[in-house]
């Protein structure tokens, strides 16, 4: 069953909390960061990115980013300043954005589970983004993102939640991309409580984001057992911070695909070649309406595409639409064998909208794009069960947790 600890929360004040948090450090370059923290000398992005304060085309993973990082940790532990609370407790995270509420619970999960399949994954990691996180977390002694689970919902634990919920948060503004965010302290009796009905009732979380987190934490986890021979288990490094959803509060974006150039077709010939597998249509709706469907931008016209071929008796992975994309048009007719490496196709997260599709193909910089429908939750979680790996970009999940707000010192 799964293990969800309380823990002694390291946060800003309730004052400095707007300036200190920030957005995860992998859905921005050092160009973005550094105009997202600007001059504001608490901006998180400081820790998480701190080559923003380094000359420019400074190695990214070179010994002095590691040590700017850790340094900007304890300067901001000064300065916010950032404290830990004088009582372990689970934390009640939630999000808004565009009305919507998304509440989840921050606490510490564990690495043995992660390492044992409790804590299920669906994505593969890279080794360099895995040794880049392991050494970040190791060189500050503390996890500062925190990693993104789901489970299916459990009617105790919500109770408990709506419970806090009812009461005063401890943090509580709205970031400047106008998703507004509130914190709240469990207490110890509940926190306790919460931590039980985990362990009794969840018998495992999924990770939803955050592979790469994941993994460094339970790699840091190994390093820090192997240094200390009177390990027991209970050591705050056997413990990785993270914020856990339940199921029906979360929503999947689509992640849309767009190919620079057709592969030596003419427009004509590659729409010949996708009529062999796909009934092709004009449309003038841009997102497709269900799954199984595929909607294709291509000299400014949008297309609905709709397989010919039986979809019946295809395992779980290959059933996504992702996958029928890549196994019958990418790959066969466009030539992008690996998508995780070809430079010939990028991924645009459905928060940007088809707007976005709409642009690159109208200034060249692609040649044709697909909107996607979105991947669902039961989908991640059968994959995941069935210990298979989705194909990449498959998910995107919006709104981002921010980092800043709870970290975990080990």
């Amino acid at each position: 069953m799964a293990v969800f600890r309380p823990f002694h929360a390291v946060m800003p004040t309730p004052e400095k909390v707007a300036a200190v948090a920030a957005v995860p450090y992998d859905v921005v370059n050092t160009e973005e960061a550094a105009a997202l923290a600007g001059d504001n000398p608490y901006s998180f992005l400081r820790v998480s990115r701190p080559e923003i304060e380094m000359e420019p085309g400074t190695d990214l993973h070179s010994d002095p980013v590691y040590a700017k990082a850790a340094s900007n940790y304890r300067r901001l532990c000064e300065i916010a300043p950032l404290k830990p609370d004088a009582e372990a407790n689970l934390y009640v995270y939630s999000l808004t954005m565009n009305g919507r509420v998304q509440t989840g619970i921050a606490g510490t999960a564990s690495a043995a589970e992660y390492d044992s399949g409790i804590i299920k994954k669906h994505e593969k990691t890279r080794k360099d983004k895995e040794d880049d996180r392991a050494r970040h977390v190791m060189t500050l002694r503390s996890q500062t993102g925190p990693v993104f689970l789901t489970y299916r919902d459990e009617d105790s634990i919500n109770a408990i939640v709506r419970e806090i919920m009812a009461e005063e948060p401890f943090f509580s503004f709205t970031a400047a991309d106008g998703i507004s965010h509130r914190l709240w302290k469990a207490g110890p009796a509940r926190s306790a409580e919460l931590s039980r009905l985990f362990a009794e009732r969840v018998p495992c979380f999924y990770i939803a984001d955050g592979h790469h987190r994941a993994a460094s934490a339970s790699r840091a986890a190994a390093t820090c057992r192997a240094a200390d021979p009177a390990s027991t288990g209970d050591e705050e490094y056997n413990y990785f911070l993270a914020v856990a959803f339940p199921a029906s509060e979360l929503k999947i974006l689509p992640y849309n695909r767009a190919v620079h150039d057709l592969n030596g077709l003419t427009s004509a010939g590659f729409l010949s070649k996708l009529g062999e597998r796909f009934e092709v249509t004009e449309t003038v709706n841009p997102s497709p309406e269900r799954s199984g469907e595929f909607h294709m931008l291509l000299d400014g016209k949008w297309y609905r595409l709709v397989p010919r071929f039986d979809l019946t008796g295809l395992s779980v992975t290959d059933a996504l639409d992702v996958s029928i994309l890549q196994n019958n048009v990418l790959d066969p007719i466009l030539g992008i064998k690996d998508p995780r490496t070809d430079k010939r196709i990028d991924f645009i997260g459905g928060i940007r909208g088809t707007g976005e599709l709409e642009k690159l193909c109208r200034t060249g910089k692609a040649a044709v794009c697909f909107s996607m429908y979105a991947t669902t939750l039961d989908q991640l979680m059968s994959i995941a069960d069935a210990g298979a790996i989705m194909p990449p970009k498959s998910t995107w999940f919006e709104p981002k947790l921010r980092d800043g707000l709870v970290s975990h010192d080990f």
